[in-house]
């Protein structure tokens, strides 16, 4: 076929490799992008990267509100799409309007299907601690990721990858599996396979308290979670009451019950954990500057043997 028309959907930074992709492969003849929102303390509107790209080059940018009243799918039956490209778009798309586009809608979910459907696979692939994530290109359906895959792309999670890192090389890869695969599913050159029915598992949205230190479970698994919950929520924990922020951690070797302080130096505040000892490196306690923990020990004393740790009293931030 001749260069095919899209639409593509798509809102925050992961989207914009993706659509920098699409406008490669075809004409790009729309793209719909969450609506504008109030962001940080000002409150000030902002648009979506995805829709600072498209006013870029041009495009015209759709913003519904809702996509099945009215209609969105008559909308979109207008601009008689080939295909429509859909990553990170942030509403689940109803059935009248994927059926618009005779190739379908297709979506660049960052994870390896079945494994981690859902809102959150980039974290939950670091928290379950999984050795390779990387991209499938699937045509949608009806379900939560349910949908036949296209195409996979794999990539290594390495022991310093945090969710930020791992978001952008993902980004990256959506758009290398939409120039490599796309074109030939167009073409007709690739048929989507059914998901196997083994191996599946949810990645829900992350939550706030998702980022509880949780001292009962095992060192490995909380130093897996800051890695995972890095950028937001972060991890953190109650001192005496008082939230306080973890930014950076390493397993250590020591034994005790969980919770209780083994060591607190200038080379960290031990931690015994369900399994080994987790060390607190850079701590950062609420409304204060991030530290290490020699700078956090200062003036305060955490005796070996004591159990100061809790859930904090206030979670603010």
């Amino acid at each position: 076929m001749s260069r095919p028309r899209i639409v593509f959907m798509g809102t925050p930074e992961f989207a914009v490799a993706s659509l920098s992709a699409c406008f490669d492969i075809g004409d790009v003849i729309a793209v719909v992008t969450q609506p504008d929102k109030p962001k940080g303390r000002g409150n000030a509107i902002a648009i979506s990267p995805v829709k600072a790209l498209a006013l870029e080059r041009g495009v015209p940018v759709f913003q519904p509100q809702k996509l099945r009243t009215p209609p969105f799918a008559e909308e979109l039956r207008k601009l008689a799409p080939d295909v429509c490209v859909v990553t990170a778009y942030g509403k689940i798309l109803p059935k009248d309007l994927l059926e618009v586009p005779p190739h379908g809608c297709v979506n660049v979910h960052a994870s390896l299907l079945p494994r981690f459907r859902g809102a959150a696979p980039i974290q939950w692939a670091i928290a379950h601690g999984d050795s390779e994530t990387g991209v499938a290109l699937m045509r949608m359906d009806e379900g939560l990721d349910t949908g036949p895959v296209i195409a996979m792309k794999r990539l290594p999670i390495t022991p310093d990858d945090t969710s930020a890192s791992l978001h952008e090389k993902l980004s990256r890869l959506g758009g290398d599996i939409l120039r490599e695969s796309l074109p030939a599913y167009l073409r007709g050159e690739l048929k989507p396979v059914p998901q196997p029915s083994e191996g599946m598992v949810l990645a829900p949205i992350i939550q706030k308290e998702d980022g509880l230190l949780d001292f009962t479970r095992p060192a490995v698994e909380l130093e897996r979670r800051l890695r995972a919950f890095t950028p937001w929520p972060g991890v953190f924990t109650g001192l005496n009451g008082a939230r306080i922020k973890v930014h950076r951690t390493k397993v250590g070797s020591g034994r005790g019950t969980p919770g209780t302080v083994l060591s607190a130096d200038s080379g960290g505040i031990e931690v015994a954990c369900g399994e080994g000892s987790i060390v607190l490196l850079d701590v950062q306690p609420e409304g204060k500057r991030v530290m290490s923990a020699a700078e956090f020990l200062t003036g305060r004393r955490l005796a070996p043997g004591s159990q100061p740790f809790s859930a904090p009293v206030e979670s603010k931030g």
